[in-house]
Parts: C-alpha cells; sequence; structure tokens
C-alpha cells in the first residue's frame, strides 16, 4: 500500500481540536499524507479553538467531543450557526455520540484510532456539495426574492435587475453588486442577499456570491483560484473549502 493517499489537488486548510496531545500528533501526521491538505494549527479546548478559528479561518475542523468545558458538539452547534462556517469531521472514541453529533450536520464521524484512508474519504467528502445541493445551485432563475434591488446613494435612488447582478462582494460593512452598468454600493449583508438569492448565486468566497448563469470558467492564479465571470473583468477569488464544490458545479454546468 501507498504512504500516501490522494484527494482532489486543493490546498484544504485544516484545525485540530483534540484535548489530547497524542490523538492531535497522530492526525497531523496522517494529513500529511493527503494530498492537498494543509494544517494551520491546533487547539486543545473550545477556547483556543473558536481563537484560532478566528485568526486562521480553517476550512476544516477535525474535532475531538468530549473534551474539558466546552465539548466538541456545543463547539460545533456555535460554529456552525456563523456565517459560512468550516467544514467540520468528528474523531471520537466514543460511537454513542453519532446521532447527537449528526444533528449538528457534520461532513464525517470517525471513531478513534483514526484510520488514514477514512480520514482521506472524510476529507474527500467534505470537500463536494451532494448532487441535490449542485441540481439546487443549477437553477436558472430564482424561485423567490425581489426581481429589482434598490440602492440608495448621494446621487439619488437606483434600482438593480437581479437578472443582471454577476456577483455580491462584501467589503468592509458592504456589498458591492457588480453588474454590466459597473458597480453599485449596497447597505445590505452578504448573508442576507445569499439566503434570498441562494438559488441564483453560489458562494466562493467567505467574501463572494456570483451568478450561476455568468460563471464562465475556473482559473488557478499564484494565491489559488478565481471564477470568471461573462462581461466582466472582476474575477472573485475561490476559497479552499469551496473549491471542489465550485468544479463539480462546473461539471454539471458543462
Amino acid at each position: 500500500m501507498s504512504d500516501s493517499v490522494s484527494t482532489p489537488a486543493s490546498n484544504l486548510g485544516v484545525l485540530i481540536v483534540d484535548d489530547e496531545p497524542l490523538a492531535r500528533a497522530r492526525l497531523a501526521r496522517q494529513l500529511q499524507t493527503i494530498d492537498g491538505c494543509q494544517l494551520l494549527g491546533e487547539a486543545a479546548d473550545g477556547e483556543s479553538a473558536i481563537q484560532q478559528l478566528d485568526s486562521l479561518d480553517p476550512d476544516l475542523l477535525l474535532l475531538d467531543i468530549e473534551m474539558p468545558g466546552e465539548s466538541g458538539l456545543q463547539l460545533a452547534t456555535q460554529i456552525t450557526n456563523r456565517p459560512n462556517p468550516p467544514a467540520i469531521i468528528f474523531c471520537t472514541a466514543h460511537d454513542e455520540f453519532a446521532l447527537p453529533a449528526f444533528a449538528v450536520a457534520p461532513s464525517g464521524y470517525l471513531l478513534k484510532p483514526v484510520n488514514v484512508e477514512q480520514l482521506a474519504q472524510a476529507i474527500a467528502q467534505a470537500r463536494r456539495l451532494s448532487r441535490p445541493q449542485l441540481k439546487k445551485l443549477n437553477a436558472q432563475a430564482p424561485a423567490s426574492g425581489r426581481r429589482q434591488i434598490k440602492a440608495v446613494s448621494r446621487r439619488g435612488v437606483q434600482l438593480l435587475d437581479v437578472a443582471d447582478i454577476r456577483c455580491f462582494i462584501a467589503e468592509d460593512k458592504y456589498v458591492i453588486a457588480h453588474h454590466s452598468g459597473g458597480e453599485t454600493l449596497l447597505d445590505e449583508s452578504l448573508k442576507e442577499l445569499e439566503a434570498e438569492f441562494g438559488e441564483r448565486f453560489v458562494r466562493v468566497h467567505r467574501s463572494a456570491i456570483v451568478a450561476v448563469e455568468y460563471i464562465t470558467g475556473l482559473r488557478k492564479t499564484a494565491g489559488g483560484h478565481e471564477v470568471t465571470l461573462k462581461d466582466i473583468d472582476l474575477a472573485p477569488p475561490v476559497s479552499r473549502r469551496l473549491l471542489g464544490s465550485i468544479r463539480d458545479l462546473l461539471t454539471e454546468l458543462a
């Protein structure tokens, strides 16, 4: 058997959260043999995990359940309530937590001692959306939501056709809508826009959602990947965690 396990070639930033040093070390060694994974850091408890979550912005958590203080289940619930949370794979010595764990909707549930092949499979699964999700993203028109978005500025009121918007990009406290006529500043959050227009737009990055019908391709850059859009020069970046899903979506669209 080969010493390495292959997964899709995109760097996935991983944070290990476990109170046992030996368990963290074992997972760290296994990650080194899985292509496309990068260990960003380790945490021994929930408080440290939250701090590193904010500073490192991982794509994936390998999370123990029984830990001093806040349990892994409590931590996972807290994390999944955040905008664009990382994927979570539970790594535990106890199978009795499986039912409550899956109520949190993790990407995987592995029993210790974790097997490297099983870990690689769980990580590969965490990279991808399910086929029903892909079909939903492939919808060419929203089932609900406004047809126009109102933008108020010093120049007056501007009505933007949602069908003409290529992407929404979050910058500081605002969101910029990029469309065929240029760009317009909106006083709305990216989370609210994604919730309303989620059948037309797909998230590619924590700061960007793009219109599925205007996606023309995916290209590699020095810093990672970006998605190209029809009729505009802007190419939003694609996060490591979402890269596999965007590739799958392009395959569905082809």
